[in-house]
């Protein structure tokens, strides 16, 4: 099978398209002919082995793992010795890396994850493409919001970064969870995508500074981390709270002193999604309710997955970038 693979950190340009051997189908595995993958900041942070404090899990001087892709949707093509809830022909989607099996990636034509991970039957009505779109991005908005933020009906909201993939979820899922007011912070050629999402007010960064309008919110979900905490504390109402979802920048220890100055300061907490077959599942029912789309902003051949993680790092991504084997 074709496989994106890596074997030195770098840029997008130590990524190569390889014939591999099909992933082995062992006790609970569920091998899935790959139709859609989508890409994550997750993706060039661990292809870049950036920030360096990471390397002591992922490798020192060169990756101990080889593959990327956290995210996909596909089809059974065969299944494992004491696998029950699918079968061949299933249609399905989900990821998130670390219920990958070892060795295999989102990034290619065929995957294997185990039956008791993160895999389910894909949401009626959506595309492979849309379903590739939703696992890691759509659990981070939901764990976000509602586990760190503890958000509640009735609350206002404010979306730092609401354009991009993890955003364009987030201001969904707001309302969905029963958000009196969504506010997305964003571009100016984004302010119409994010209207059209539900939020109910708009910020264009370059026009507005939100930390500066004078405006209160029970939860802030930043997803961009162009602000310190300080900045972000004037728009928290008495009892709300402050969830970083990005690492601020610097390749040592900056991303961890900067995780460290959010968790001390009393209602700010940084986080990282964790995976969850149930919050998928919630996300799954989500979708079918017609409360959650996917946006996709652009999709790309397997060979060039380079040219599709390239784009992601530039920052400006309209909702998610898709990669079609």
């Amino acid at each position: 099978m074709k496989a994106i693979r890596y074997h030195a950190y770098g840029p997008p340009d130590v990524l190569r398209l390889e014939d591999t051997d099909l992933p082995a189908v062992g006790p609970g595995d569920v091998l899935i002919r790959v139709r859609a993958a989508s890409v994550n900041p997750l993706d060039w942070h661990t292809m870049r082995g950036e920030p360096y404090v990471a390397r002591p899990m992922s490798g020192l001087t060169r990756p101990k793992h080889t593959a990327l892709g956290a995210d996909l949707a596909g089809v059974v093509e065969s299944v494992g010795p004491g696998v029950t809830a699918l079968a061949p022909g299933d249609e399905v989607y989900g990821g998130c890396g670390l219920d990958l099996v070892p060795g295999t990636t989102g990034l290619a034509e065929y995957a294997c994850l185990k039956q008791d991970g993160m895999v389910r039957r894909m949401p009626a009505g959506l595309t492979f493409e849309q379903a590739a779109a939703v696992p890691v991005a759509a659990l981070t908005a939901l764990q976000g919001l509602r586990d760190k933020g503890r958000l509640r009906r009735g609350h206002r909201v404010l979306v730092n970064g609401a354009a991009g993939g993890v955003g364009t979820f987030a201001v969904q899922i707001a309302k969905a969870l029963g958000a009196a007011e969504v506010t997305g912070v964003c571009g100016t050629g984004n302010v119409e995508l994010v209207r059209s999402i539900g939020a109910d007010h708009v910020v264009d960064y370059t026009k507005e500074e939100y930390t500066r309008s004078g405006q209160r919110y029970d939860v802030v979900l930043d997803l961009v981390a162009n602000h310190g905490p300080g900045a972000n504390r004037r728009v928290l109402a008495p009892t709300g709270v402050l969830v970083a979802g990005a690492p601020a920048k610097g390749l040592w220890i900056g991303p961890v002193i900067g995780m460290v100055k959010i968790m001390v300061m009393p209602r700010m907490t940084f986080f990282l999604s964790r995976n969850s077959s149930a919050d998928l599942d919630t996300i799954t029912g989500l979708i079918e309710s017609g409360k959650v789309t996917p946006v996709i902003d652009r999709t790309y051949p397997l060979a060039e997955a380079a040219e599709a993680i390239r784009y992601l790092e530039r920052g400006h991504a309209r909702g998610k970038v898709v990669v079609v084997p």
